[in-house]
């Protein structure tokens, strides 16, 4: 949905080229869809921020009280847009897609031709009750347990559903966390936004990956950027690394090399695939757990997208399955000493 006649062309036009694809409708407002929807009975509704009338976000949030369905919403690569994108996961968005207002044709379809296998992995995504899980979020928050750090480091990775995902599992994080590594699969400047909220909202710091830095206690890293990995290092502290290497098996930053990292260093750590599109993690998490640490993958019924979760499972790399919203208290009982 697009208040745009031509950039709604567009996009049905490069989606009805996507296998498995097929474009029911289109509508210019909030009402337009609502008239719609019962009809065309959509899998997916991809939804413009911006609209007349009744705003995206505002039509995000009755499509969640009366008809919950996976949602993918569009918009602008701006600092507004990704402060909008984090109040659109919050709502129940599946995914922000960042549309390509700036872009030749041959760079337009090449961005949105990514839309489509998004919009195939919505399809299949379990739209959860965010309200319920809020509600989770806080009461583990209040029941957390004293945490002593017993020396395991933590690394997760996660891609599609993953912000709503590590807002759940960080919810309740110790502010003296065990040193954490995250690799997120996701927009740069939403990735920016969403550290700047976290690091807020949360006792523990929170910061974007960067090269040399040490890992320490009560420190979470994110790293996003699609030009580099992200690796740990051994050493006392261990340390972060940067890599400006080309893609792993199309991933960048690579979950897989930053387990096997770990891994190869022998640094005690716990390791966590979450939801998201792909098999970007298996592997490394594999080797994880060979050399001898606890490797979780999040239960695919928990997860918004199980593609990776199943990619681990079905490669032998988890030792346990959990469920979302047992997860960060599993992972903190692993490195607590009490």
């Amino acid at each position: 949905m697009d208040d745009s006649a031509a950039m709604r062309a567009l996009f049905s036009d490069i989606l009805d080229q996507t296998k498995n694809v097929v474009v029911v409708g289109a509508a210019s407002s909030a009402a337009d869809a609502r008239a719609q929807i019962p009809q065309l009975r959509p899998n997916v509704l991809t939804l413009d921020v911006e609209m007349p009338g009744m705003s995206g976000i505002e039509f995000l949030a009755e499509i969640m009280d009366t008809n919950p369905l996976p949602v993918v919403m569009l918009s602008s690569l701006t600092q507004a847009g990704t402060e909008t994108s984090l109040k659109a996961f919050e709502l129940g968005a599946v995914e922000c897609f960042p549309k390509p207002l700036k872009a030749t044709p041959e760079q337009f379809a090449k961005t949105v031709g990514k839309l489509g296998k998004i919009v195939l992995a919505a399809a299949n995504s379990n739209v959860r009750d965010r309200q319920k899980a809020a509600a989770k979020r806080e009461a583990a928050a209040a029941e957390a347990p004293r945490f002593a750090w017993n020396g395991r480091f933590v690394a997760f990775s996660a891609s599609m559903g993953g912000i709503d995902a590590l807002t759940t599992i960080l919810a309740g994080w110790p502010d003296a966390c065990p040193p954490t590594v995250i690799c997120l699969q996701t927009e740069p400047m939403l990735a920016e936004t969403f550290i700047k909220r976290l690091d807020s909202e949360l006792g523990c710091s929170v910061k974007i990956a960067r090269d040399g830095a040490p890992l320490a206690q009560g420190t979470i890293h994110i790293a996003a950027d699609p030009e580099c990995h992200v690796v740990v290092e051994p050493g006392q502290p261990p340390k972060i690394r940067l890599m400006a290497r080309e893609p792993v098996e199309g991933a960048r930053p690579s979950a897989n090399l930053m387990y096997g990292a770990i891994a190869r260093a022998g640094i005690p750590a716990v390791g966590a695939i979450l939801t998201g599109m792909g098999n970007d993690g298996a592997k490394g998490l594999k080797l994880l757990r060979d050399s001898g640490m606890d490797t979780i993958v999040q239960n695919p019924a928990s997860a918004l997208v199980s593609e990776a979760p199943n990619a681990a499972i079905a490669l032998g790399a988890a030792a346990d399955q959990v469920a979302l919203d047992d997860l960060g208290a599993r992972v903190i009982a692993l490195c607590n000493q009490a």
